[in-house]
């Protein structure tokens, strides 16, 4: 096997963790955007769903990308966007320019989850890499951790706008680190292909049990997320009438959920099959939600009752995702950027299709958030079954080893 240089950690979760912050950053001050803008519920959702929608078209476009030109000069390019964007949305007179200011955002800020994935791939072994993604993903949740935080200080304390004025120089400062520390993992470019050429990469990765059903895992468990994210935020303000700053506050709980599930992957992986923790994160990630519909069918409504229950979900998400991403990006090494993009795209786009439907219904009500984490987490074990389906390592492959 090819020896590739092996990039900085800390790079890797810097850059994975732009698009995560610019996303949880924001999430406080939504609320509050209907009253600057006088722009209705579902206008002002469009800043969320449309930059899920940006991250998940993006993935696309670097995967093909960073296996044509290389990791390295697609990343600084995506991260050069995503400072642009950030300062874009920092001025914005009117909520139309804000998102479209967000969906350019989206697109430059999926670069580093896109191409990190594809960077570990390239650099370290399969049991390796999942390790090494779990590093990264855990260091990558304190950006959601802070962000929500922060971003409602930030808007308490000196207005919406202050959140992406810290984006463009968070941006700013990990594409000079990138410019100067990122060595290229990728040497065996491969042609840029064609329309007709994609399209059969992607039907050919599709086709394979175990990346359609590993790429679907990830995709519901993110979209159950993306239901309480969408849900959340109005539910403390309309409902519990509680200001930004708390959200943001409860929001580290979450973060420290989903941080714990990946370093449980990260220390375990040597000792215990991947495939156990992969389901023990399915089974708790079903469990959050049963427990959010027990509060409320005993009457109690609270941030804890919504909140506590939320970090079984995430601390489940934190065991399952790394397994199911690395195993799916790792089908084809050939097209390791395209499989990740792919990935990437389908769980941004449930995410993204999860959060609009969301928004369809009253805005965070906790019954429609409770329902809606249940039917995508109970989708996602579907998916798991069926990935493992074709046999004990689906269809002949080694789906996931124990490390």
């Amino acid at each position: 096997m090819t020896q590739h240089p092996k990039p900085s950690v800390p790079l890797l979760v810097a850059a994975t963790s732009t698009g995560p912050l610019a996303l949880n950053i924001f999430v406080p001050s939504m609320p509050g955007m209907e009253r600057v803008f006088d722009a209705s519920h579902a206008t002002v959702q469009l800043t969320l769903s449309l930059y899920l929608i940006g991250v998940a078209v993006g993935q696309l476009l670097y995967g093909p990308l960073s296996d044509r030109w290389g990791r390295r000069p697609v990343l600084l390019a995506g991260l050069g966007l995503y400072a642009a964007a950030s300062l874009g949305c920092a001025l914005a007179p009117s909520i139309g320019l804000l998102v479209l200011g967000r969906a350019a955002q989206a697109v430059g800020g999926c670069a580093g989850m896109v191409i990190v994935r594809a960077i570990v791939r390239d650099a370290w072994s399969r049991d390796e890499a999942t390790r090494i993604l779990a590093l990264v993903i855990a260091g990558m949740a304190i950006a959601p951790m802070v962000a929500p935080a922060l971003g409602g200080f930030l808007d308490e304390w000196f207005g919406w706008r202050a959140g992406f004025v810290l984006l463009v120089g968070f941006g700013g400062l990990v594409w000079a680190a990138a410019l100067r520390g990122l060595p290229e993992t990728h040497r065996d470019l491969t042609p840029l292909p064609g329309p007709t050429a994609l399209w059969q990469a992607y039907r050919a990765l599709f086709g394979r049990r175990l990346f359609l059903g590993y790429a679907l895992v990830v995709g519901w468990m993110t979209g159950g997320f993306f239901v309480f994210l969408a849900g959340a935020a109005h539910a403390m303000s309309v409902t519990l009438h509680r200001p930004p700053s708390e959200y943001g506050l409860y929001f580290v709980l979450l973060s420290a959920g989903y941080m714990a599930g990946n370093m449980a992957v990260s220390r375990l992986g040597g000792r215990v099959r991947l495939e156990t923790l992969a389901v023990a994160g399915l089974l708790l990630s079903v469990a959050g939600p049963l427990v959010i519909g027990g509060f409320l069918a005993a009457g109690h409504v609270s941030p804890a009752s919504l909140f506590l229950p939320t970090v079984l979900l995430c601390l489940g998400n934190g065991l399952t995702l790394p397994v199911t991403m690395t195993a799916a990006v790792g089908v084809d090494l050939r097209l390791a950027g395209t499989a990740s993009g792919l990935v990437g795209f389908v769980q941004m786009g449930i995410g993204a299709a999860a959060s609009a439907a969301t928004g369809l219904f009253e805005p965070g009500d906790p019954v429609v958030m409770a329902a809606g984490m249940l039917l995508t987490n109970l989708a996602a074990l579907a998916a798991w079954a069926y990935a493992r389906g074709g046999g004990p390592t689906g269809e002949g492959e080694t789906a996931v080893r124990p490390a």
